[in-house]
């Protein structure tokens, strides 16, 4: 018995048989094509799969993407909460590689799972993982959100955070929506000022990672802390 989604050309079974057979074989609009297919009936979603990867800058900016400017860019609430919902489950299926891990044995998958979050966004967010004695993540907790370049990061908030969860270890975690991950004067003298707040309360402060659509940096990796 079939889905319910027909069209003259059979050009979305065509899509659902290549899907079944090799998810990978299918190209990006062809994803949302077909998604948007499970919820608008009777109409070609290609147009409107290109048309809506173009205006978000990819797929990945597309799933990234409120409610809200889904909305704006003529989606009704079945479809964007489709789009969001494929989000939501990729991200805890490679947020699923890091649990139950130690942070540093499992690193490319904790790069996959903030790029994935992150890389995106069209504002600054600032993250922080807390992490027990045997590196292993505690909490991730979304610590502010700026504006359009700038989100706060206040040392001594991060660390009285820790204390209360038992953290010994953090890692900050931040995104640059221009898409240039190389960390700013600010960012270098907020994670040194992180360093000293802890030191005295034996809490290590192991990275700091910034997230762009160009890439990520790590602090550490470039001896800058």
């Amino acid at each position: 018995m079939g889905d319910g989604i027909t069209d003259g050309t059979g050009h979305r079974s065509r899509l659902r048989e290549r899907l079944f057979s090799d998810g990978d074989s299918l190209l990006d609009h062809e994803l949302i094509e077909y998604l948007l297919g499970l919820t608008i009936r009777r109409q070609d979603t290609k147009p409107l799969a290109k048309r809506l990867i173009h205006q978000f800058g990819g797929i990945g900016g597309l799933l990234s993407a409120d409610a809200a400017a889904l909305t704006r860019a003529g989606l009704g609430d079945t479809s964007v909460a489709a789009l969001k919902i494929v989000q939501a489950a990729a991200l805890r299926l490679i947020r699923a590689e890091v649990s139950d891990r130690p942070v540093i044995a499992s690193w490319q998958a904790l790069l996959d799972y903030l790029r994935a979050d992150l890389a995106h966004i069209p504002v600054e967010r600032v993250r922080v993982l807390y992490l027990n004695a045997r590196n292993m993540l505690i909490r991730d907790e979304l610590t502010s959100e700026g504006s359009i370049d700038q989100a706060a990061i206040h040392p001594r908030e991060v660390i009285r955070r820790a204390i209360d969860l038992g953290a010994s270890g953090v890692i900050l975690v931040h995104n640059h929506p221009s898409g240039d991950p190389a960390p700013s004067r600010q960012d270098i003298a907020v994670t040194r000022a992180l360093i000293e707040a802890g030191k005295h309360l034996s809490i290590v402060v192991h990275d700091h990672i910034i997230i762009g659509a160009g890439g990520h940096s790590s602090m550490r990796a470039a001896g800058l802390i």
